[in-house]
């Protein structure tokens, strides 16, 4: 395990700045620790997205549980106050956020990532997540670079 004076917090990427993906990092972050039922992730879903938080909240829940199934090594999360983000967690919301128009290269991301070729059904989930976003009217955009 690295120790704090390891540990280059300068190359940590920042949070996003757009509403949508600070909620996506926070449930991720939330259900993580906490688990899936998580009331405080479930109530920013629910929140942002107001009466059709039920898709949304399902297929997140879905796409960590099965990143806990799938993963073959740890995926490393930051706590909910933290101002910057793992590298971890940097490869996951570019994966949700670009899972639909480039999921060769996504699903290269998320293999190495979680240490196996066989993650299909986390691509999977993350197209769904990014799709129902997208279809709320709250797209992804992260990142302005392509991957």
């Amino acid at each position: 395990m690295a120790q704090p004076a390891d540990l280059n917090y300068a190359d940590a990427p920042s949070i996003p700045d757009l509403r949508t993906g600070r909620l996506l990092l926070f449930a991720m972050r939330r259900m993580a620790v906490a688990g899936l039922d998580d009331a405080h992730a479930a109530h920013a879903i629910f929140a942002h997205f107001g009466i059709s938080y039920r898709r949304p909240l399902i297929l997140v829940r879905a796409m960590m549980a099965e990143i806990a199934r799938a993963s073959k090594q740890t995926v490393k999360v930051a706590p909910c106050c933290c101002l910057r983000m793992t590298a971890d967690e940097a490869v996951l919301l570019s994966t949700v956020e670009h899972a639909q128009s480039h999921p060769r290269r996504a699903h290269t991301l998320l293999s190495d990532l979680m240490g196996t070729p066989d993650c299909l059904g986390v691509l999977t989930t993350a197209q769904a997540v990014g799709q129902a976003f997208t279809d709320l009217g709250k797209p992804l955009a992260l990142f302005l670079r392509e991957m």
